[in-house]
């Protein structure tokens, strides 16, 4: 499994500490410049703009911002929105369990379901009958 780092929480599990608050800046916004997001993270502590340039161009190789040039601005946008990434990811983690572990993953997760919301039970009791029955969930 690679970028998921297990004791973290939200978007540290697969980003770096500031590449997370980068991400979390640009996806409350259409589109950010360098200098839009330097500021707002400013409001915590201070960051370099060459830092911020840095991270979110890493960011960008790794397809996670898309930037676009306008004059001499670049402006940075979210690839997939932050509902998109984080089913994607979870999806593939959970692929990645399943394919790895097999059965114990599996199990693990049917225990975790003890201390689920009800509803959440009701939603993959129905899917697990529909994926028996053939029919839409």
């Amino acid at each position: 499994m690679h970028q998921i780092k297990p004791g973290d929480k939200g978007l540290n599990r697969f980003f770096g500490p500031l590449e997370a608050k980068i991400m979390d800046i640009v996806w409350s916004a259409d589109e950010s410049s360098i200098r839009d997001v330097q500021s707002r993270l400013a409001l915590d502590k201070n960051v370099n703009f060459n830092t911020v340039m840095t991270v979110m161009n890493r960011l960008a190789d790794k397809n996670m911002l898309a930037k676009r040039t306008e004059g001499r601005l670049t402006l940075y946008r979210a690839v997939l929105s932050k509902e998109q990434f984080l089913v994607s990811r979870s999806k593939e983690l959970t692929l990645e369990l399943v394919d790895e572990l097999g059965p114990l993953a599996v199990h693990h997760m049917l225990d975790v379901l003890e201390e689920a919301d009800p509803l959440l039970l009701d939603k993959l009791e129905r899917k697990i009958r529909a994926m028996k029955t053939g029919a839409e969930p």
